[in-house]
Formats: structure tokens, sequence, C-alpha cells
């Protein structure tokens, strides 16, 4: 979709309005249920080793405005990843944070997980049953 001026319309759609919110709630509920200091872990999908470094500096920051504790590992994935069920550096990540060694992962931002909707809803459900949350930088316009 497009703007009169020929521009992509970046709009949230209500389906991105409704998966946003699903995911705040997850994050609060398992923030809420720590009783201590969040903990998390981080997640970056880079194309270049400074590419990942940059992101792993602006997450850091967001993480200790936030007064979370960063975990001690934390995970990425290089290049043009595969669909989010077959990254080897998030799944570890998810499986870390499962393990109860981190509350959230937190990434720079939505499209670093995935861009589709169904395989986005199922993977807030997978993590929020297990008390694991996603946290994304926030969005600068």
């Amino acid at each position: 979709m497009t703007t009169p001026t020929g521009r992509p319309d970046l709009s949230p759609t209500p389906a991105d309005e409704r998966l946003e919110n699903l995911r705040r709630s997850y994050e609060q509920q398992v923030a809420e249920k720590a009783r201590r200091t969040v903990r998390v872990t981080t997640y970056v999908l880079a194309s270049s080793v400074a590419e990942r470094r940059a992101d792993q500096e602006l997450i850091e920051a967001l993480v200790r405005m936030r007064g979370w504790k960063l975990a001690l590992t934390s995970f990425w994935d290089f290049g043009q990843a595969p669909v989010i069920t077959e990254r080897t550096g998030f799944g570890e990540a998810s499986r870390y944070a499962v393990q109860g060694f981190a509350h959230g992962i937190v990434a720079i931002g939505r499209a670093a997980i995935t861009t589709d909707n169904a395989a986005y809803e199922e993977l807030l459900h997978f993590l929020g049953s297990r008390g694991v949350f996603l946290a994304f930088l926030p969005a600068s316009d």
C-alpha cells in the first residue's frame, strides 16, 4: 500500500496493533511476576560485526534505562536470516530464556524477529506461556 505521494504506507495495521498489544501484555505479566530485577538477554540480527555491535549497544542502553539486568549471554544471527524457527541464534536465545536464565529477549525491533503476523503471534504465545517476553527499542518517528 502506498500514500498519495507514492511512498510506502508504514502505518500500523489493526493486526500489527493487536500483536503489539499482545507482546506488551506478556512483557507486563512476566515483569510483574519476576519479583526481583527483570533479567533479559539480547538478540541481534545483523549483516556485519559492526552492525551487531552498534545494535547491541543500543539494546544495552534500553536495558539500563528500564532498570533491567543484562544476562551474561547474548545471541545473534548474521546476514539474511531464514524464517524465525530456523535461526540458530534466536533458537538459542529462546531456549536460554525458557530455561529460566532470562525473563525476556530484547531486540532492536519486530523486523529483527519476523514480519509474518501468524509466526509472530505463535512465537508470542509460545514464549509468553513459558514466562518469557519479547521487548524492542521504542519506535522512532
